[in-house]
């Protein structure tokens, strides 16, 4: 595997562009993590700014080291933010891919849009045989965005919040 700061890549797709988590986007993304949205999540919302700011400050050195990429989103004309994606695993043979979206933003196709970005990219530069898409059994949505990418249940794991399956997602090529 190459050891390289990520911190320049970019995903961008024709709506959105896709860049790799800044302490500019702090704000937007804090605003945007809700109790519902975290359902389906291995975390809950953090109580202030400031205690995300000790999560989201753990993130940059991981994305210079190179062992994971987080991703923003916003759409292409406004800026607006939708949400956050994630290559995480990037020194192991199986990438794991993780994606949200804004509650608001649901239903228009761009975690999807998001996932495909990652893993196109994540194929090319890294060549895993597949990546691992852990999801909540009952979020029907985020599933389909594993199936929709030729994704299949192949495992389970344990989740305190959630009965989890894991997809195995090929990777991309061509």
């Amino acid at each position: 595997m190459m050891h390289s700061d990520l911190t320049q890549c970019r995903v961008n797709t024709d709506r959105l562009l896709i860049a790799p988590f800044t302490a500019a986007d702090a704000d937007d993304v804090y605003q945007a993590i809700t109790p519902t949205l975290t359902r389906f999540m291995t975390f809950e919302p953090e109580e202030s700014p400031e205690a995300f700011a000790n999560v989201w400050e753990g993130w940059l050195p991981l994305i210079r080291e190179g062992e994971e990429v987080i991703f923003v989103a916003r759409l292409r004309d406004s800026k607006q933010f939708v949400g956050m994606g994630g290559v995480h695993n990037l020194h192991q043979q199986k990438p794991e891919l993780g994606i949200w979206v804004k509650e608001n933003l649901h239903g228009n196709g761009y975690g999807r849009e998001i996932v495909h970005a990652m893993a196109k990219w994540a194929s090319e530069r890294y060549h895993p045989p597949y990546f691992i898409y852990p999801v909540a059994e009952q979020n029907t949505p985020s599933r389909r965005i594993a199936e929709s990418l030729g994704g299949t249940v192949q495992g389970r794991r344990e989740n305190i919040k959630y009965d989890c399956v894991v997809y195995h997602v090929p990777a991309i090529t061509g």
